[in-house]
């Protein structure tokens, strides 16, 4: 009998099925995988060339014949196909190639997306390979990976800043009072950078380097230092590639727009929390994680927005996936905090 508890989730995964990223935690092992959710397809024959980071190299770069697929957009599933050949590919090198497990997959999901979005999280994860799907908010996921005590009768606020989204919940007794998800994220940053530059500048940049720029030089604060770097595009007028300098003032102008957005959707849920789990969030803080936490100043800026204490948790690109491994190894909360869907 405790060998087959034991057993029970033996080669099961924790994925982190993310608009820029997909982590896979594999329960005794950890993370075994990290990797770009992007494709690269070949189109006549639909025959999969990359996943994963060999893939994003590819990105804007192909021949073609070959096309390079982000097949999740703002944390849902844009395109069914390539997202289960993805999981599919996720899922074999996580157990070594081996074709004949079938295990059971806990997915991290965004907090507000609509039944027909999670049955397709579901289906794509069952179609790659998976026994049995649950699906977990992944602010919840969060909250277990940060290591808040979510099922005590107490407030706790987490912001999830991902790719494609930013999830913001208030949980108490392994349930979630308040969520919502807003999707302006770290996609949304590297558009606003995109555009302001050929806004001010006339020079078409591509998404890999603007996504450098916002980890080189964007913030959501001023900062003791004006940082500086070079940028290569194509000059809009001229059509000749073209280097030119930018510095850290102008790409945090860059993405005030996004930074206000994600400020005001903490804002609303602070004022859609009940008064008890209010006073618990002002003792206890709120907790960001996610990629776009990693944002300079982010913190700071919230602090003195919402003038709450500010966590940022200690590796916010893992969180989620942490907190979905963890809930592998504890049937009783992953039965309290999975989704049902019809």
């Amino acid at each position: 009998m405790l060998s087959n508890i034991l057993g029970w989730f033996s080669t099961d995964l924790a994925i982190d099925l993310g608009t820029s990223s997909t982590l896979v935690y594999v329960k005794g092992k950890g993370i075994v995988c990290n990797e770009p959710s992007v494709v690269a397809i070949e189109k006549k024959s639909g025959k999969v060339l990359a996943v994963g980071a060999d893939a994003k190299r590819m990105l804007g770069r192909t021949p073609g014949n070959i096309v390079a697929i982000r097949p999740i957009k703002d944390g849902v599933i844009a395109d069914f196909d390539v997202t289960e050949k993805m999981l599919s590919h996720f899922i074999m090198s996580a157990h070594n190639r081996k074709a004949f497990v079938s295990p059971r997959v806990i997915i991290g999901i965004p907090a507000k997306i609509t039944q027909v979005e999670q049955r397709a999280v579901r289906d794509s994860a069952e179609l790659a390979g998976a026994r049995e799907v649950y699906l977990i908010e992944q602010p919840i996921a969060a909250a277990i990976g940060a290591g808040l005590p979510i099922t005590e009768p107490s407030g706790n606020m987490v912001v999830d800043i991902g790719g494609g989204t930013t999830d913001i919940a208030v949980i108490s007794l392994a349930g979630i009072v308040y969520s919502d998800s807003v999707r302006i994220a770290g996609d949304k940053m590297d558009e606003s950078i995109l555009s302001y530059i050929k806004r001010k500048y006339n020079l078409l940049i591509g998404d890999h380097m603007a996504e450098i720029i916002k980890m080189e030089l964007g913030s959501a604060y001023p900062m003791d230092a004006k940082l500086t770097m070079a940028i290569k595009g194509r000059d809009l007028i001229s059509g000749i590639p073209k280097t030119l300098e930018v510095n850290s003032d102008e790409i945090r102008e860059a993405l005030e727009e996004p930074v206000s957005a994600i400020v005001d959707a903490v804002k609303v849920a602070l004022e859609n929390t009940p008064p008890e789990l209010a006073a618990d969030i002002i003792d206890r803080g709120i907790v960001i994680a996610g990629g776009g936490s990693l944002l300079r100043g982010l913190d700071l800026r919230l602090r003195e927005e919402v003038n709450l204490p500010i966590i940022t948790v200690e590796n916010p690109l893992t969180t989620v996936v942490m907190g979905t491994g963890k809930v592998l190894d504890e049937i009783d909360l992953l039965r309290k905090v999975s989704v049902l869907t019809q």
